[in-house]
């Protein structure tokens, strides 16, 4: 069964993610570090998969990843090959990213969320090893990334590939992702993950406050900040996380836009900031401020719709890359069989039925009323 909580947490860093795009406010990023909350769920559902199936697991989360990228890719690599994208061997690159795919300057901005499916590609293929070293030794194999990462940004390694920068910054989240999935976030007392959680949040915060980027406290420009800071609120908001969370479905509205967002996290992700780059050029000649919350606001609700629109366009894919019955909207409620054959009408007795019954001295049943139309209508 589902984790509502963590499903809600889904939920939230893909709202969060769209919004920061669409507004740019740094903030955004301190108060919800989407992008490891997003990593350390994915391994978490990584580690419960290798559980149940072992190495083919990797295939099995790379069938669910791909397919959806490569619908995207049909719509822009050729796009971008009209428009000045060199058609050399590294376009297929767009087929498996394990190294950034080739764009142009307009598809550079609009494609950038790519290098998620990068890191993640990464993540996924090193998971066997990294969940057998995590289970022997979890507190080295989880100090590891973060290791990695200051030796980066105090100098130690100077100038290093991006597959180093981006395990150290990221792989820490995946890794406790793990930790969620084997139990072990919950079962450290409140006295050692609290403060725990205080020291690497107070870390962070200050490694941030003392480092700004060239847009300030946005975490996106301040790696070992980033690394410490989600590394806090992820034993926060997931080492804490509740085994059920009824009170998510209590909402129909938001229950339904919970699921809705789980099973089309991918497509919205990947489409968005298409959207994004298109709609920002429109700020000038409209004449939104930046600063301006009504024009800001505009633009989020018509990301929104734009990206709903492509969803129902595309999003089945999604279904398909998980062998699920494709929907156009995910999360439709089901009637069981047993409300399905109540609310059948019922079949007339043959004509002459009730003589004959009659004739043979048995009892006839008074005749059924079918249901009424309100009685039909799914609830």
């Amino acid at each position: 069964m589902r984790n509502r909580y963590l499903d809600l947490l889904r939920f939230l860093a893909i709202v969060r993610v769209v919004v920061y795009h669409v507004t740019g406010w740094a903030t955004l990023t301190l108060i919800f570090p989407a992008m490891s909350v997003m990593f350390a769920l994915a391994g978490s559902l990584m580690a419960a998969s290798l559980d149940r199936t072992g190495v083919p697991a990797v295939a099995r989360r790379l069938r669910r990843l791909l397919p959806s990228l490569w619908v995207l890719a049909a719509v822009f690599v050729p796009a971008m090959l009209l428009t000045g994208l060199p058609p050399t061997p590294k376009v297929l690159l767009w087929l498996l990213p394990v190294s950034d795919p080739p764009a142009n300057d307009w598809g550079a901005i609009a494609l950038s969320p790519i290098w998620y499916l990068r890191d993640y590609l990464w993540f996924v293929l090193a998971s066997p090893v990294a969940l057998w070293l995590f289970r022997r030794a979890p507190l080295p194999t989880l100090l590891a990334p973060y290791a990695l990462l200051a030796a980066i940004e105090f100098g130690v390694l100077a100038n290093p590939p991006t597959v180093l920068r981006e395990f150290g910054l990221y792989f820490g989240a995946w890794l406790l992702g793990f930790a969620h999935h084997d139990g072990l976030l919950r079962r450290t007392a409140n006295r050692v993950l609290v403060p725990l959680a205080v020291a690497l949040g107070t870390a962070g915060l200050g490694w941030i406050v003392t480092h700004p980027g060239p847009r300030g406290y946005d975490l996106n420009d301040v790696p070992l900040g980033n690394a410490l800071w989600s590394a806090a609120f992820i034993l926060v908001a997931i080492g804490r996380a509740p085994a059920t969370a009824p009170w998510v479905d209590r909402s129909p509205a938001l229950g339904r836009a919970v699921t809705v967002l789980n099973r089309r996290a991918l497509t919205v992700y990947l489409w968005h900031m298409p959207f994004v780059a298109a709609l920002t050029p429109l700020v000038d000649v409209v004449g939104w401020s930046h600063q301006d919350p009504v024009g800001l606001a505009i633009r989020v609700v018509l990301v929104f719709a734009l990206v709903g629109v492509v969803t129902l366009l595309v999003g089945w894919v999604e279904d398909l890359a998980a062998r699920r019955t494709p929907e156009l909207v995910p999360g439709r409620p089901r009637r069981t069989v047993a409300e399905r054959a109540a609310a059948a009408p019922a079949s007339p007795a043959p004509a002459g039925a009730e003589t004959a019954l009659a004739a043979a001295g048995a009892r006839v049943p008074a005749p059924r009323r079918a249901p009424e139309r309100s009685d039909l209508t799914p609830r």
